[in-house]
This record gives structure tokens, sequence and C-alpha cells, in this order.
């Protein structure tokens, strides 16, 4: 194996990256970003997931590679892995760590390539459930089977046999280090290393700020509530609009789309809102690359989610100072505080959703101190230099000959 680079070169291996909008997407480029600002070089290799975009091309700090099957489809990632294996061995002298930001699909590709490149390797989770099988469920419920069936559960096994062999796992929140630790993993190996939130770009709006944004945006001077992330089921999104039919005088607007979501229920939504003459008060924005817009415009976040590894989409929101109605599930859990830094209902409870919406629009000495908050937390937990000095010091660890403990 060649020595390793003075300063350890990271490659990003993840399913889909900018210009694709989402917050895996968001969260890649931004680490990228945030890890050349510590004078490191990283490359991302990821899916061509569009037809017109470059095979190879530099974002900002970050050379970018793209790899077949070529074009839009759910199905066409689970193609991904036998090019991401040939692309990680034919460039093994072109970085020294590789780090695998969802490692449900392409985990496997990465450590079997590691056998050959001896390039230390780590997997994060970006969705609970990706070791214990449980992710997909509702995916092999179509085909009538389930985690459990036998063909299924000995794949998983055999899977997991494998995955066991990465050299650190990168857990979101304390239930996904749990899953990890439950599924064998020494706990050594386990680092506990939350999303980051570039704090310079989400960050609260003065009054004049959000006046001219609103104008730019087309809003109005009615109270305006954001929901940002995909339009699937299990954001809660079918509870949050039953829930907007009992809130006065004031705009809910969606941003983002459903697109080839298993769970995307886009078009439920949009009907549900021209059925119930909602069409005043709630406002499709559909996918953005600029969400601080929306964020910075608004006077609350809602984001009723039944099931959540982290909550970007929340973490970003409390950025922006904006006070919000949320749960408690999966990630969660590690950072909202009721009544601390947002207003926490129960999943699928419609009357407390709106009664919490209807709370903060009236009382404006509650938003600004639940906002105020939300803004300290994001501050102290997610800012991209703390994650990123996080990620630096992890590489760096496991690049060491000395100091490395073999997988």
């Amino acid at each position: 194996m060649n020595r390793p680079h003075p300063v350890p070169r990271l490659l990003l291996l993840t399913e889909t990256y900018w210009p694709e909008i989402g917050g895996g997407e968001r969260q890649a480029r931004s680490l990228a970003e945030a890890f050349a600002t510590l004078g490191r070089e990283i490359t991302i290799l990821t899916r061509r997931s569009r037809h017109g975009l470059a095979r190879r091309e530099q974002d900002g700090p970050a050379q970018v590679l793209r790899l077949p099957p070529t074009g839009p489809g759910r199905w066409r990632k689970w193609l991904l892995a036998l090019p991401t294996f040939l692309a990680l061995c034919r460039r093994r002298r072109q970085y020294d760590a590789v780090l695998v930001s969802g490692f449900r699909i392409l985990g496997l590709a990465a450590l079997m390539a590691r056998v050959w490149t001896r390039r230390p390797t780590v997997l994060k989770a970006d969705s609970r459930g990706e070791l214990s099988g449980e992710y997909f469920r509702d995916g092999l419920e179509s085909l009538g089977l389930t985690p459990e069936a036998w063909p299924v559960s000995w794949a998983l096994r055999l899977r997991n046999t494998v995955l066991r062999r990465a050299d650190a796992y990168v857990a979101l929140s304390e239930e996904m280090a749990k899953e990890f630790l439950d599924h064998g993993i020494p706990a050594e190996r386990v680092h506990r290393i939350p999303n980051g939130v570039d704090t310079a770009v989400f960050r609260p709006a003065t009054p004049d700020e959000r006046a001219r944004i609103r104008q730019h945006l087309g809003l109005g001077s009615r109270p305006v509530a954001v929901y940002t992330g995909r339009l699937v089921s299990y954001k809660g999104l079918p509870s949050l609009l039953r829930a907007w039919r009992s809130v006065a005088d004031a705009v809910l607007v969606l941003v983002g789309e459903g697109g080839a979501d298993l769970h995307s229920c886009e078009s439920e939504l949009r009907a549900f809102v021209g059925e119930h003459g909602l069409r005043e008060r709630v406002q499709f924005a559909g996918p953005t690359e600029r969400v601080e817009e929306w964020l910075r415009a608004a006077d609350l976040f809602v984001f009723p989610t039944e099931n959540e590894a982290f909550g970007l989409s929340l973490a970003e929101a409390m950025a922006c100072g904006l006070p919000s109605v949320t749960t408690q599930v999966g990630g969660l859990r590690d950072f909202v505080v009721d009544g601390g830094n947002a207003l926490v209902v129960q999943p699928g409870d419609d009357a407390a959703l709106g009664s919490g919406i209807a709370r903060l629009i009236g009382d404006a000495e509650c938003r600004a101190e639940l906002g105020m908050q939300a803004r300290r937390t994001a501050e102290e937990r997610f800012s991209l230099p703390v994650v990123a000095r996080a990620y630096a010091a992890l590489v760096d660890e496991l690049c060491d000959p000395v100091r490395r403990v073999p997988a």
C-alpha cells in the first residue's frame, strides 16, 4: 500500500449529490465545503442521476465524479454498487479514507473494495434501520415479504457480516448508535457525529430582511408557517393539512417535493387542499436550492414527523431562529426540548398540532423565546466547523498507522 498522504484525503461516497435537492444532498455539499476550509482535500463519488450532468466536474473545493447508471428512477440506484466498487479500486491512489453517506446500498461495495485498497472505511447511516433491515420493510411488503422472512433475514445476516468489517461507524443520534451496538458493532468504533448546519447561511432575519424576502417570494402580511423537506407521508403531512383547517388567517408553505420516493404523498396533499378549499391558505413551493430564504421569511416552522433519523430540516429552521411545532421521535429526542426550544406534540394528533400552531401564531413573546433558544441549540450542536472538525479528527485517527486499530 502507498504511504498515506501527509494530510489524509477523504472520498465521500453518496447515492445522489447536488444539483439534486434534498437534505442528504445538501448535507454532503456543506460537509465538503466545511472540510475544505480545514485545508483538506475531498472527492465526491456519486451517481450520474441526470443525463445532462458532467461525469467529472469541480463543485467549489470538491471534485465530483459521477458513475452510471445514468438518469432518474428509484431503482437505478441499486445498480450503482458494481461501478462504485470498480471506481474505488481504480482510484485508490487518489484518496486515503472513505466515508459512505447512507450505506444501505453502497456499504457492501465500499467494504469489498477495501479488501483491495486497504483504505479505512467509515459507514454513516442516513436513515434508521439501515443495519437492522427495518429501513427496507415498506419496500419488502410490496413483494409480500418482511425483514423477518427467512430469505430476507438470511441475506441481511450475510450482508451484515461484511458491514461489520468497517473501521468506524457514524451515528447521527443516540437511537442510531444503539442500533449499531445492538447488532454487534464494538462501542469503540461507534462515533456520535450529528449532521451539520451552516449557521452563517441559516441565520435569523432582521425585520427589514424578512420584509424584503417576503416581497421577493410573493408572501403577504399574514403569518407564515413553513415546512421544508420531502413531501412524504411519514413526515406527518396528512396530519398537518387536517390540522391546518382549524388555523385561521395564516399561510402554510410546503417547500419540497415527493419525487420518486416510495412514500410520496404530494398528489394526495394537493388533492386535499383542493377538496377542502385551502388553496388560498396552503402553498406548494416545490424544490429549491435556497431553502434558507423560505425559513428566514417565516414566522414559525412546522415539522410533525412520525419517523426521523436526525431532523436536518428542523435543525436548519432552529438555526434561523424559528420557533417550531414538532414531535419528539427518533433523533429529535436528542435535541428537542418541549417548551425550551420548541413545542412538542404527539405524532398524528391533529388537534394538538393545530392548537400548537395557533398558540405560536398568537403569542409573539413565546415565538421570540423559543426562537432564541432554538438558535442557541443549533450554534452549540450543529455548526459546520464543529462537525467538520469531528470528521477530520476521525479520519486522521483512522489514517494514523500507529493509532489505528484494524477492523
